[in-house]
C-alpha cells in the first residue's frame, strides 16, 4: 500500500496526463491559407468571433470622380507588392482576377455610361480583370457584387467585356486607382499596380442631363432672369441647341436687360456669324455694364477685344 504522499503525487501526475491529452486531442487543426489574390475562401459558413483593431494587409480604398454630373466611383483593397512577382505569378495569366484583394472591387456609375464605346446602364457592378501573357486583356463588369474575390464568379452575369493593351508603368507599390483627362463628357478610369497600368474610357452624356435639369428648374421659375440666362449661357458655351438659347435669352431680355444677358445674346449671334447684330448687342452690353455694374470694369477689357474680332469679321 503507498504512503498517502506518494498516493497523491501519483495521482497528480496522471491526471496532468489526461488533462494534456484531452487538450491535445481537442486543439483544432490550423489551415494554411494560400498566399495568392485569387485564392477562394474555404467552403461553409464563418463564424467571426471578437476582432482586435489591426491594420489591414490590403487597406481599404474608395475613390470617386464626377464626369460632368455623372459620379463615378471604385470601392476597393489595395494590396501590396512586398518584394513578390505579380503578373504571371500571384496574378496569374488566364485567371479572372478580382482587381483589388479582399472582396469584390466594385464600380458604380450614378448615370448610364459608355465604356470604350459600349453602353452601360447606371449601376454598381464587381469589377474584373483577366490578364494574358500574349494578347489583349480583358476588363469586365459583372452584375454581382456581393462575393469574396472569385468565389462564385459567374461569366453569365456579366454586363461587359472589353479588351485594353495593357501600359507599362512606373513602380506602382500598392495597387491604386485613379482618374485622368477628365472633361466635362468623358474621362479615364487607372488601375496601376507594379508596372502595368490598364485604363477605360469613361463617356457620358452630359448635355442631355445638363439639358433635363434646366427645363426642371425653369420650369419651377419661370420668371427668373438670372436663371434663364445662365441656360441660354451653357448652351451657347457648348454650340448647342441654339434656337433653344435664343428663346431663353429672349425671355431673360424680357423680364430684365441688364449687360450680362445683352452679352450672351451679342455671343449668340456671332456664334451663328451674323457679327453686325452682335456688335450692336455687344455695344449695348458695354453701355449697360458701365451704368449699372461696379465690377464689370474686370470683364471690360475682353469684351472690347472680342468686339475687335467680331468687327473683323463683319466688314
Amino acid at each position: 500500500m503507498l504512503p498517502l504522499r506518494s498516493f497523491v503525487s501519483a495521482t497528480g501526475r496522471l491526471g496532468l496526463l489526461l488533462a494534456l491529452a484531452g487538450s491535445i486531442s481537442a486543439a483544432p487543426a490550423q489551415a494554411q491559407m494560400p498566399d495568392s489574390l485569387t485564392s477562394p475562401t474555404p467552403a461553409g459558413p464563418t463564424v467571426r468571433g471578437p476582432e482586435l483593431p489591426l491594420p489591414q494587409a490590403s487597406p481599404h480604398a474608395v475613390v470617386l470622380q464626377t464626369i460632368g454630373l455623372t459620379d463615378v466611383t471604385v470601392d476597393y483593397h489595395t494590396p501590396t507588392v512586398r518584394g513578390r512577382a505579380i503578373w504571371g505569378q500571384l496574378v496569374p495569366y488566364g485567371q479572372v482576377w478580382r482587381a483589388g484583394a479582399n472582396e469584390n472591387t466594385i464600380v458604380s456609375f450614378s448615370d448610364p455610361v459608355s465604356l470604350n464605346g459600349q453602353a452601360v446602364p447606371a449601376g454598381k457592378y464587381s469589377f474584373y480583370i483577366l490578364p494574358k501573357s500574349d494578347q489583349d486583356w480583358e476588363l469586365i463588369l459583372n452584375r454581382v457584387i456581393n462575393h469574396w474575390g472569385n468565389e462564385g464568379y459567374d461569366a453569365r452575369a456579366d454586363q461587359l467585356r472589353v479588351p485594353v493593351v495593357p501600359e507599362t508603368s512606373s513602380m506602382h507599390e500598392n495597387l491604386v486607382y485613379w482618374f485622368s483627362e477628365v472633361k466635362p463628357n468623358s474621362g479615364r478610369l487607372n488601375l496601376s499596380w507594379e508596372k502595368r497600368t490598364v485604363s477605360l474610357l469613361i463617356e457620358t452624356d452630359v448635355h442631355a442631363k445638363a439639358l433635363a435639369g434646366i427645363q426642371k428648374v425653369l420650369a419651377a421659375h419661370p420668371e427668373n432672369w438670372q436663371l434663364l440666362a445662365q441656360a441660354a449661357d451653357y448652351l451657347v458655351q457648348n454650340n448647342i441647341q441654339a434656337e433653344l438659347a435664343l428663346q431663353y435669352i429672349n425671355e431673360s431680355l424680357r423680364l430684365k436687360e441688364a449687360y450680362t444677358n445683352t452679352w450672351i445674346k451679342a455671343r449668340l449671334l456671332a456664334s451663328k456669324q451674323d457679327y453686325g447684330t452682335a456688335i450692336v448687342y455687344g455695344r449695348r452690353a458695354l453701355k449697360l455694364g458701365e451704368k449699372d455694374d461696379p465690377n464689370f470694369r474686370n470683364v471690360q477689357p475682353n469684351m472690347r477685344i472680342t468686339l475687335t474680332e467680331w468687327q473683323s469679321k463683319a466688314y
